[in-house]
C-alpha cells in the first residue's frame, strides 16, 4: 500500500491483510476496457475535507477520525467497520495518483464542478505585508497548508535566525501547534534541515507527555524523531548541534538502549573536539544504562 511519497502516518497491518473489498469499501480496481473506477463513497466526505484539500489537511483529518474509530478504543463492528472505510479513503487520497483517478472517476460521475468561489479578502497577502511576529508565524502554517511548503519552510528558518526566542506554538493552540509543527518538521526533513526538525519535534513530543493529543499516532512521532536522532544529524550539522541534540534527547524518555546510544555518540564528538575527560563520562553512563 502506498500512503503517499508525504504521507507519514502508517497503516495498520492487521488492516492490510485480508482487507474486505464489499460494497461499503472504497476499491479503486483495474478494468481491460474502462482503465480505473471506484467504489460508491466519497473519499472526501468520509474524511470530513473538501475536495481541494491538501495533503497536510487530509493527514490531519485522517488522524483525527482515526482517533475516533481505531479498534484498540473499540470493537464494535460498526466501529470497526467505519476504520475500515476511513483507512481506504485516506489510501486513495494521500497518493497523488490514486487520488487524481478518484477525482477524475468521481466527480465526472457526479457531474461535479469545482468552481473557485469568490474572494474579497486575501488572507495571505494581508499577512505578508505584516511583520509581526504573529502573523509571520500564521503566515507559516497558511503557506504550510496552501501549497507553499518552500515558503512556509523559508519563513521558519529566517524567523529563528532573526528573531531571539522566536516559538511558533505561542501563536497557535497545542492541538494546532503540534499537528502543523509536526508536518512543517516533515518538511524540514525531506529539506535536510535536521536540527530545525528536531527541535520542533522535541516541543510536539514533550507536549504530548503533558497532554496526551496524537495518543495511538505517538509512536510515529518518536519514530520519526529516533530517526533524525540516530541517521540523520551526524555529517549533516556541526558537532556542537549535534550534541545539543542528543544531549536534549537524554529528557525525552526513548529509553535505556536508545539514551546509551546518544550517549556514545555524544563521547565520539567529545573526542573529535579533544574534550576526553567529557567522553569518558559519557562512555560510562552508556555502559551503565546497557548493563
Amino acid at each position: 500500500m502506498n500512503i503517499g511519497k508525504r504521507g507519514f502516518f502508517q497503516v495498520w497491518s492487521f488492516v492490510l491483510q485480508g482487507f474486505p473489498r464489499s460494497d461499503n469499501v472504497l476499491v479503486i480496481v483495474k478494468n481491460r476496457q474502462k482503465g480505473y473506477y471506484l467504489g460508491v463513497e466519497d473519499c472526501y466526505k468520509i474524511l470530513g475535507v473538501s475536495p481541494k484539500a491538501t495533503a497536510a489537511e487530509i493527514r490531519r483529518a485522517y488522524r483525527q477520525k482515526a482517533k475516533l474509530f481505531h479498534p484498540d478504543s473499540s470493537k464494535d463492528e460498526k466501529t470497526v467497520a467505519a476504520f475500515n472505510r476511513l483507512v481506504k479513503a485516506y489510501e486513495i487520497l494521500s497518493d497523488v495518483r490514486q487520488r487524481s483517478l478518484f477525482d477524475e472517476s468521481f466527480f465526472m460521475r457526479h457531474d461535479f464542478h469545482r468552481s473557485g468561489s469568490f474572494k474579497s479578502f486575501d488572507y495571505r497577502s494581508w499577512l505578508l505585508e505584516r511583520e509581526d511576529e504573529e502573523s509571520r508565524s500564521k503566515l507559516i502554517f497558511f503557506d504550510l497548508m496552501h501549497h507553499h511548503e518552500d515558503e512556509a519552510v523559508a519563513e521558519f528558518k529566517k524567523m529563528n535566525m532573526n528573531h531571539s526566542g522566536f516559538r511558533l506554538a505561542k501563536w497557535f493552540t497545542r492541538e494546532d501547534f503540534m499537528d502543523f509543527g509536526f508536518i512543517l518538521a516533515e518538511e524540514l526533513i525531506l529539506r535536510d534541515e535536521y536540527y530545525d526538525a528536531f527541535l520542533l519535534l522535541e516541543q510536539i513530543i514533550r507536549m504530548e507527555y503533558s497532554y496526551e493529543y496524537f495518543k495511538l499516532f505517538f509512536p510515529e512521532v518518536m519514530d520519526l524523531t529516533r530517526l533524525v536522532l540516530k541517521k540523520r544529524l551526524e555529517g549533516n550539522v556541526s558537532d556542537e548541534l549535534c550534541l545539543d541534540a542528543w544531549e536534549r534527547a537524554l529528557e525525552l524518555r526513548f529509553g535505556n538502549t536508545d539514551d546509551a546510544f546518544f550517549l556514545n555518540k555524544m563521547a565520539a564528538a567529545y573526542r573529535r573536539m579533544g574534550d576526553k575527560k567529557t567522553a569518558q563520562i559519557c562512555e560510562e553512563e552508556a555502559i551503565r544504562l546497557s548493563a
